[in-house]
């Protein structure tokens, strides 16, 4: 039965409706004095979630959003004034970098008594919120008397589209108390549209395809997971190429016909050798970054042409990487469009997939010239059954930085109906458990696995709390490796192991994870470096419901291989190779097989661009 919310008495009341009306089903909190008649208003009109700290908040809205189908409600986060904006202010840049939906609701204190800037701090807490996250919001606004419904709203919705980003609104703590405005009732709101790729400019790049002898489709995070999946059955018998970006990794499982990879800076070898080699690359819903890219951006592609659509114009014009032709637009309707095209005969492309399908043979993920000490666990092994022990429909989070992450996200065996979700941009430590907290209430019923480095992990561990107490069906998988492995190997690569603040040697605390998961009451496992992910104790572990944490040896002196390495420059500076060449290099005889189009000449431009 519906549960019909009371009548507003107050402001509060009435603004939480026009949210409720918005689409919003749940509220991350941290209760505070400042948002105190907020909070009162909330709870009896959605799911209210507490967590212990405000970015863990900000950080689980922000995957809630991002992993949810497109039936499921949506969340917001509510902090009080002050300490509660400066915390989740790491959540907002996050969601910010990522381009992500998330509405953050501030307190504030009473209209009379602000500063305005007349001295440092008049009421208590008081800290100018809409000028502290002006920089990574899409729109920030204080609200000290109470405004119209459709003045919230549509700061609201600009969260959503064309280019998603957080959205800021501070309430005064006597607007909150108001009487509620007349006639402002909710309504349904409708989704700010998207501009269309003219079917003239679709028709361009579909010549451009028909023309190509080594086309390459890149799938971004612009493109929905429902819009991949509504193609069907035409993105195989096509019979063009389909490679991901990390945002997009799971809109294409690896098990797909013609699933060609994910190239990057810290991408796999094989999709990056066969990128570079592509005589056309359509990227879709992807803004081309430095990460995507490489830092030697001029030779991103070099001996082909680039489409690149993306609802962002600046990103665009933006002068990197060489685009050939740049089109701004919806990428689910482009991408539905290119694929109902004429694209010509599959035939024309068959030796290039072909040579796709013998390099990532020849190829393999977990380079053979990486190192793992006895008794240990090998990390790219076990990223790429991580996939394959979880849940048909699970949601993978291979957390957002260090090894955890460069490794998961290389390895990850993903299948068609799992979610992979992270926050690469911003590249924070401790983002895994929060944000596998709230995509395991976006999608109850799905089991969600994190796995995260012992570094990272520590900077949020205080969200075990709201894990045990929501029981919510997380699988945490800490990769042991004494500390800050990343910063580690920087300080051995650069500064000849002048080891600082990395291990417990150099005065890093960690806890005893088994000692922590008992603490709070949560069932602990310690893999074996021998059974793997097979043994019973953790396969019982994963099948059960509800929460787990368990530990995962790995070397603190792992080598991490591939990757493209950068060298200091007699100035200084650092230079980095191009996407195709990855450390450490290649047996003469295999490069010579794997990269037989490289040195090929650029082709000359096209009448159809």
């Amino acid at each position: 039965m519906t549960r019909t919310p009371p009548q507003p008495a107050k402001y509060s009341d009435q603004f939480v409706d026009w949210l409720a009306g918005a689409g919003y089903t749940h509220c991350f909190f941290v209760a505070g004095g400042n948002v105190m008649h907020l909070l009162n208003s909330v709870r009896t009109r959605m799911v209210c979630v507490p967590f212990v700290h405000e970015v863990g908040a900000a950080i689980a809205v922000e995957y809630f959003n991002a992993s949810r189908d497109e039936d499921t409600g949506r969340a917001f986060v509510l902090v009080t004034a002050g300490p509660g904006v400066t915390n989740a202010l790491t959540g907002i840049a996050g969601a910010w970098q990522e381009s992500r939906e998330l509405l953050v609701v501030g307190g504030q204190v009473k209209s009379s008594d602000l500063s305005h800037g007349a001295v440092r701090q008049r009421g208590i807490q008081e800290i100018d919120g809409v000028e502290l996250v002006s920089s990574v919001t899409k729109r920030s606004m204080r609200i000290e008397r109470p405004v119209a419904r459709d003045i919230v709203l549509d700061a609201v919705l600009d969260g959503r589209a064309p280019r998603q980003g957080p959205v800021f609104l501070e309430v005064c703590l006597d607007a909150q108390a108001a009487p509620p405005l007349p006639g402002q009732d909710p309504v349904a709101v409708a989704e700010n549209a998207l501009s269309e790729v003219s079917a003239v400019e679709v028709q361009r790049v579909v010549a451009l395809v028909r023309e190509s002898e080594r086309p390459v489709i890149l799938i971004g995070g612009g493109v929905s997971r429902g819009a991949v999946r509504a193609l069907g059955g035409r993105t195989v018998s096509v019979g063009i190429p389909i490679m991901t970006t990390w945002n997009g990794a799971d809109r294409i499982p690896t098990e797909h016909p013609l699933y060609s990879g994910r190239p990057n800076t810290w991408g796999q070898r094989a999709a990056n050798i066969l990128i570079q080699q592509s005589d056309l690359v359509v990227a879709i819903g992807t803004r081309l970054g430095l990460q995507q890219t490489g830092f030697a951006w001029e030779q991103f592609v070099p001996i082909g042409r680039v489409v690149q659509l993306d609802i962002d114009r600046a990103e665009l014009t933006k002068g990197h990487p060489r685009i050939d032709l740049a089109l701004c637009g919806d990428a689910d309707r482009f991408l539905t469009d290119l694929y109902a095209s004429d694209l010509g005969d599959p035939a024309r492309w068959r030796a290039w997939r072909e040579f796709v399908a013998s390099v990532r043979a020849e190829l393999p993920l977990n380079d053979p010239q990486n190192v793992t000490a006895p008794g240990y666990v090998k990390p790219y092994e076990f990223a790429m059954q991580l996939a394959q022990v979880a849940e048909p429909d699970a949601i993978v989070l291979p957390c957002s930085s260090g090894g955890s992450f460069t490794v998961g996200i290389q390895a990850l065996q993903q299948r068609a109906d799992q979610k992979i979700v992270a926050n690469k941009s911003l590249a924070s430590m401790g983002y895994g458990l929060s944000g596998a907290i709230g995509a395991a209430l976006a999608n109850p019923g799905r089991q969600v696995l994190l796995s995260e480095g012992d570094g990272g992990f520590a900077q949020n561990l205080q969200e075990l709390g709201t894990l045990a107490a929501t029981a919510a069906n997380v699988k945490v998988f800490v990769l042991n490796n004494n500390g800050y492995a990343s910063i580690r190997m920087t300080q051995r690569n650069y500064f000849g192991g002048a080891w600082v603040g990395c291990d417990a040697q150099t005065g890093l605390g960690l806890p005893s994870w088994e000692d922590l998961a008992g603490a709070y009451r949560i069932p602990f496992a310690r893999l074996d470096a021998e059974s793997g992910l097979g043994a019973q104790a953790i396969r019982s572990l994963l099948e059960a419901d509800g929460p787990a944490l368990i530990e995962v040896p790995m070397d603190p002196n792992q080598t991490y291989y591939p990757k493209i390495s950068s060298a200091v420059q007699a100035d200084g500076s650092m230079k980095s190779n191009p996407l195709h060449r990855m450390s450490p290099d290649l047996p003469a005889d295999v490069e010579q097989r794997v990269t037989i189009y490289l040195g090929t000449a650029v082709p000359q431009p096209s009448t159809a661009s």
